[in-house]
């Protein structure tokens, strides 16, 4: 297995991103259109906080009700806002650095998503899925 591999082969560059100003009912259903777990919010193009799928599932109820799940989605939703939700102490990493380094961070956090900076600019996501890929190309 290559040892000095940069995240930037690895990471996701088509960043779908919220901002404080959007509201939660927009980030679940970026969650579900996109299949994805976690979201940068952004403001303009520095990162201020990441937003996962588990984060929002926290919240809400509507895992627990079957009627008029909708409903109860966007009662508990409007009741936080994203900054309220998403998390702020983040790690970044930048695109040099190794997909070995980004794992290890990974490995020993509990979040499952790093986001990769450039002079403070997002630029892409590296998340154990993306890892996992990387993997199994591995023994193609």
């Amino acid at each position: 297995m290559r040892q000095q591999v940069p995240v930037s082969t690895i990471m996701t560059t088509n960043i779908i991103k919220l901002t404080i100003a959007d509201d939660l009912t927009k980030a679940e259903s970026l969650f579900k259109h996109y299949k994805i777990r976690h979201i940068p919010v952004v403001n303009g193009a520095t990162i201020i906080g990441m937003l996962s799928y588990t984060d929002l599932l926290r919240i809400s109820f509507a895992d627990a009700i079957d009627d008029d799940e909708e409903v109860v989605d966007t009662t508990v939703y409007n009741m936080f806002t994203v900054e309220q939700v998403m998390a702020k102490k983040l790690i970044t990493i930048t695109p040099d650095t190794t997909i070995k380094e980004a794992a290890q961070i990974l490995a020993t956090k509990e979040f499952h998503a790093l986001p990769v900076c450039e002079d403070h600019l997002l630029v892409g996501i590296v998340t154990t899925t993306d890892l996992i890929k990387y993997l199994i190309d591995q023994y193609k």
